[in-house]
């Protein structure tokens, strides 16, 4: 298929649905594609079934009727039909209809499967058909089985929604789709680095700071005013965008939520989120402000980790530490700078707010943020300056040093590739720490990470080779790049290394 000319980077996922839907095998194929809203999903799907003439049909909040009314008109379209010609009475009929298949139980089929380009057809947000007709997993299951056997036209399906727990749930177990979807995509926010290219954003300050509140979101650029055109600026334009009670983010983290029916209880996901902004992560220490055991949490942690509101990283160092970050940078700016001042924000005071909330902006978001794109810097971009090794897991670690009566935090340890945290015999290949502070890196922060490589050999760690590494957004002082200048092992890695 043509490529379109207005679609930003997603080359992998276009290369994948361009080999999914231009396939010359007989018979019908099923792919899935999900992703949290705003990621683009829909934008990519419409392009794609229009370089392959295909049919794209996004779904409603409708009643059955009306939604088999709005599909059989989308159909007629395709066929060349007026609208209002069709009229389905139910999904067994629609689809067959749309993908060119004869009635079930058809006798007087061809003898030999029809030539001709695959038919596709793309049901978008396909969580508000289930609402109201939740056999039309069972009737692809059906047609799609009898397509083995009969001789009918080369199709695909591809079926979407943003809702991840409906979607992933139409692949598990005994569901109809299992062991019948030839693709299984998710469509994930850009990364750091691309994100900064789509925003536009060429000096690295400037991208980051988008990047803490935004995350890679494709949908959220078209929401806001021109993106600020430096870093100076940037808390005056946030003032006229989220933080306007008027402006359609403000309100995102709530919208989000009510996408996720298991989120029954808003006061009790709204705790858990707000102690994970505060800077808890372990399951102790998310259930300790909010007076519950770990036990209690294990349930509604999982329903936030599976709708995407929560991201479980191993601690490197600490096999049965399990620790949980914000994945949506949007939900923990809402947590932070929007929830504690809401009354002085829908007062019209947003830029007094925003002076405010500078201190934990720069503690909770600004510190937390940086020591997450070092862990993805350090597993995709840094690429063989660690003496050659490929890097498998990475991940953050806490080190117990009890001498020194105190526990060491690292931000990024990585190991190499094949292994991963609870392979303790593994060799530990780097060990960072990463600081948005505005103060310059000291030698006092080589001088720990080395402290830091003796404790875990003397556990027994293969971690006597590990490299250096530390990362600052405000750079390096003059005493610090000379302890590093010479050394092989040290690593003094900036924001613009980062973005570069």
């Amino acid at each position: 298929m043509d490529r379109p000319d207005d679609l930003f980077d997603r080359t992998r996922e276009w290369d994948q649905l361009d080999e999914f839907a231009s396939g010359t095998a007989p018979g019908l194929r099923v792919g899935v594609v999900s992703g949290r809203r705003r990621q683009g999903k829909s934008f990519l799907l419409r392009r794609v079934a229009r370089a392959a003439d295909g049919l794209y049909h996004q779904a409603q909040e409708l009643e059955r009727t009306q939604a088999l009314d709005r599909f059989a008109d989308d159909v007629a379209r395709t066929l060349g039909l007026p609208a209002g010609q069709l009229r389905f009475t139910d999904w067994e009929l629609a689809l067959r209809t749309a993908l060119g298949y004869p009635a079930r139980g058809e006798t007087d089929l061809p003898r030999s499967t029809p030539a001709g380009p695959r038919r596709l057809l793309v049901l978008d947000e396909l969580p508000y058909l289930l609402s109201h007709s939740p056999e039309i997993p069972s009737v692809l299951q059906e047609i799609y089985d009898e397509a083995r056997d009969a001789n009918v036209p080369a199709a695909c399906v591809i079926v979407c929604g943003s809702s991840l727990s409906i979607m992933t749930e139409l692949l598990s177990g005994t569901k109809p789709l299992r062991g019948r979807a030839q693709l299984s995509m998710t469509v994930s926010p850009f990364d750091f680095r691309t994100a900064a290219q789509y925003w536009d954003a060429t000096d690295p300050d400037l991208a980051y700071l988008l990047h803490t509140v935004f995350g890679g979101t494709a949908g959220y650029r078209p929401l806001v005013d021109a993106p600020p055109t430096s870093a100076a600026t940037f808390g005056t334009w946030l003032a006229r965008n989220v933080l306007n009670p008027a402006h359609a983010l403000y309100g995102e983290k709530d919208y989000l939520l009510r996408e996720d029916s298991r989120i029954s209880d808003k006061q009790l996901y709204n705790s858990i989120l707000s102690s994970v902004a505060s800077g808890n992560h372990s399951l102790a220490d998310i259930g300790a402000p909010l007076a519950r055991t770990r036990d209690a949490l294990r349930y509604p942690i999982n329903i936030l980790e599976t709708a995407g509101f929560l991201l479980k990283v191993d601690d490197m160092t600490n096999l049965r530490r399990s620790l949980y970050f914000l994945a949506d940078p949007i939900v923990r700016f809402s947590e932070v700078v929007i929830e504690p001042y809401r009354p002085m924000l829908e007062e019209g005071a947003s830029a007094e707010v925003w002076k405010l909330a500078a201190p934990a902006f720069s503690s909770r978001i600004l510190g937390p943020h940086f020591e997450h794109l070092a862990r993805v810097w350090t597993e995709r971009y840094s690429g063989d300056r660690w003496g050659g090794t490929a890097l498998g897991q990475v991940g953050p670690g806490t080190i117990n040093d009890p001498a020194g009566k105190a526990q060491h935090e690292l931000d990024v340890v990585a190991v190499p590739r094949g292994s991963n945290a609870k392979d303790t015999d593994a060799p530990i290949v780097v060990l960072g720490e990463a600081k948005s502070t505005n103060k310059q890196r000291t030698p006092a922060d080589l001088e720990r990470l080395e402290r830091i490589r003796d404790l875990l050999v003397a556990r027994g760690r293969d971690a006597g080779g590990a490299h250096l590494a530390v990362f600052s957004r405000t750079g390096f002082d003059a005493n610090l790049v000379a302890a590093a200048t010479g050394r092989g092992d040290v690593h003094l890695v900036s924001l613009a290394d980062m973005y570069a």
